[in-house]
Parts: structure tokens; C-alpha cells; sequence
């Protein structure tokens, strides 16, 4: 068993109609966009659950799962060249289902699951030196599934599953090598979620509570320049009396999630099966459209970065079958099924 991040037109007759002030009716077409390109395969074992982060226009790649062992390798990908060099292996125990970000221009990661325990030791990255060094463990309760970002220099852990689902949040000052609990956000408890930042905001949404993927449904802001530090935006499902969300299937656990030319995507992913769809939000009009599915096998526990404002999805699984390609995404460009 995995233990991961575990127009119809309506015609008015002249019968009487009486219609609820909570009914709407849909009668829109959109034209979906968006183009997927393979880009050269990821050149560790294939995996699901691992993480990545991005310095200095290059994207790092590791830890996971294979369906066997947990990993500890570390890749580094360079989107121009389009080529992956492997790199010194992360220290501690092997796991999935970690956290990682970029913060002050180092790499870390923390947290996961090693096969037996969760885990909340924490290292830090130097690109320039290739080594790795431990820092002080995450202080919240050992767990998997969380969220990692940072936003204006400061690292940040948040959700998860510790034996309970998490919505806790916790700072990380590089400078010091401290952490400190913040305010949580508000809303569902959950693990398996994403998280996405933009203009020195978080966000984060999906994931699934207590199993169930149905309450999770909410999308908070984190912005740590305001009072309260969080709030919230529209919800992710068709909960509304409006028309803008009759098609919203966002709703999902285990996503990957990138940020491009000022839109975030959330693709890929499960519920009740396992997901390709792919999901566009425009932070300014808090709106979602949905684009043209991932390309590849349809898949949970996959990776996304982005690196120069270029979009990218990785890694993953099908049932039991890890993956090791790797799509680049164009949201403007018309599906080719030939690239």
C-alpha cells in the first residue's frame, strides 16, 4: 500500500415555470486551449511523489517514490539546453511525499515519508557548491503531504498529515535558521494540496480531508505585507448561483501546479480516478478556465515548476505505475497531437 502524499437554448412555453432563485442553467461553449511538448525524459528512475525547486533559471528535481524504494538523488534540469545533469544526493533517510522550495537563493527540503515514519528534518542546498547542509527540524509535527513556498525570502510549510489532517502554518527565516508558527489559514484541513506563488503571494488549494475530496473546495490567499495574512478567494467547485463556475472540476488531491505568464495551472492529480485535466486561474478576475489535458498518461503524485516564466509537469504515477517523462506546457498554442 502507498503511504504518500497516501446553448441548449431554453424554449419558454406557455406552461408556467417556476425556477428556484438557487437554479442556473449553463449555455456557454468555450474553445479549449493549450498545447503539451515533450521535453527530454527525466534521467533518474521514474517516481511519483517528489519535489523540486528552481535557482538561478534551473530546476532541481528528487526525492519520490519508484514503487519499490523511497529515492534521496537529486537531478538538475536546464530548460534551454534541455538536458539533466545528476547532482549531490540529498543526506537523511530516502522519502516521498516531502516539501521544497527556494528561499534566499539556497534549495530545501524537509519533511516526507520514509516507508515506516513521517519525518520533519529540514537541509539546505548550495547550487554553487553542490552540498547540501542540515538545518534545523521543521517545528511542527513530523508529517507528509504538506505545502512548501517562500515568498519575500522567508520559506514556508503548511497542511499535511501528522496521523491528523493539518491546516497549521509555519515561517522559515533563512537568515537565522529559526522557525515560527504563524497564523493558519482558514477553511478545510487537508493534505495532498498545492501551492502556487504569485506577486509574493500564496496560494493554495485541492487536496483531500479525512479521504474525502468533497469539502475541499476553498482557495486562500497568504499575503504577508496584510492584515489578516490570509484570506479568501472564490471556491474551486460549482457551489455558486452565478455561471462562471458551471464547469469547474478542480476539485482534486495530489495535483501539480506551476505558475506562467501570470496565470497559475493546476493539472493532473486524482478523485475517485486518476486526473489529466488541466486548470487555468487568472489572479486578477479570480476565475478558472479549463485548457487542453495533459498529454501524457493521465497521472497522481506528479511535479511542477516553472523556470523563466516556462511552465513545466513531471514524474507521477497511474495506479502503480511510476512515469519519468516530462511536457512543457503552451496555454496559447492549439493542441498538436504530433509534438
Amino acid at each position: 500500500m502507498y503511504k504518500l502524499k497516501n446553448l441548449t437554448l431554453l424554449s419558454i412555453l406557455s406552461i408556467p415555470l417556476i425556477i428556484s432563485s438557487c437554479t442556473k442553467s449553463t449555455t456557454t461553449t468555450t474553445t479549449v486551449l493549450g498545447n503539451w511538448i515533450s521535453r527530454s525524459e527525466f534521467e533518474g528512475v521514474a517516481r511519483s511523489e517528489g519535489v523540486s525547486f528552481v535557482i538561478n533559471a534551473k530546476a532541481y528535481i528528487g526525492t519520490g517514490y519508484d514503487g519499490t524504494n523511497r529515492l534521496s538523488d537529486i537531478w538538475q534540469y536546464d530548460p534551454v539546453q534541455n538536458f539533466w545533469i545528476q547532482k549531490a544526493d540529498m543526506p537523511g533517510v530516502a522519502r516521498s511525499s516531502a516539501v521544497a522550495f527556494e528561499a534566499s537563493g539556497k534549495g530545501y527540503i524537509g519533511t516526507g515519508y520514509d516507508g515506516a515514519n513521517r519525518l520533519n528534518d529540514f537541509y539546505q542546498y548550495n547550487d554553487s557548491a553542490n552540498t547540501w547542509m542540515q538545518k534545523n527540524n521543521f517545528a511542527g509535527n513530523p508529517r507528509y503531504d504538506a505545502v512548501g513556498f517562500s515568498v519575500l525570502g522567508n520559506g514556508y510549510i503548511a497542511t499535511g498529515f501528522d496521523g491528523n489532517y493539518l491546516k497549521d502554518f509555519w515561517q522559515y527565516t533563512p537568515a537565522t535558521d529559526t522557525w515560527a508558527q504563524q497564523v493558519s489559514m482558514g477553511g478545510t484541513k487537508r493534505s495532498g494540496a498545492v501551492a502556487f506563488v504569485h506577486n509574493n503571494k500564496a496560494y493554495i488549494c485541492t487536496g483531500n480531508n479525512n479521504g474525502s475530496t468533497t469539502d475541499v473546495n476553498d482557495l486562500w490567499v497568504f499575503d504577508p505585507t496584510t492584515t489578516p495574512i490570509w484570506t479568501e478567494e472564490r471556491k474551486i467547485s460549482n457551489v455558486s448561483t452565478d455561471t462562471y463556475d458551471d464547469a469547474y472540476a478542480i476539485v482534486r488531491t495530489n495535483a501539480a501546479a506551476f505558475v506562467m505568464n501570470d496565470k497559475a495551472y493546476v493539472t493532473c492529480g486524482e478523485n475517485g480516478s486518476v486526473l489529466g485535466d488541466t486548470w487555468e486561474y487568472d489572479f486578477v478576475n479570480d476565475l478558472w478556465a479549463k485548457k487542453t489535458s495533459y498529454e501524457g498518461v493521465a497521472r497522481t503524485g506528479a511535479i511542477g515548476f516553472s523556470v523563466t516564466n516556462r511552465g513545466f509537469t513531471l514524474t507521477g504515477r497511474s495506479s502503480s505505475t511510476p512515469f519519468d517523462d516530462i511536457r512543457e506546457f503552451f496555454p496559447l498554442q492549439t493542441y498538436n497531437a504530433n509534438d
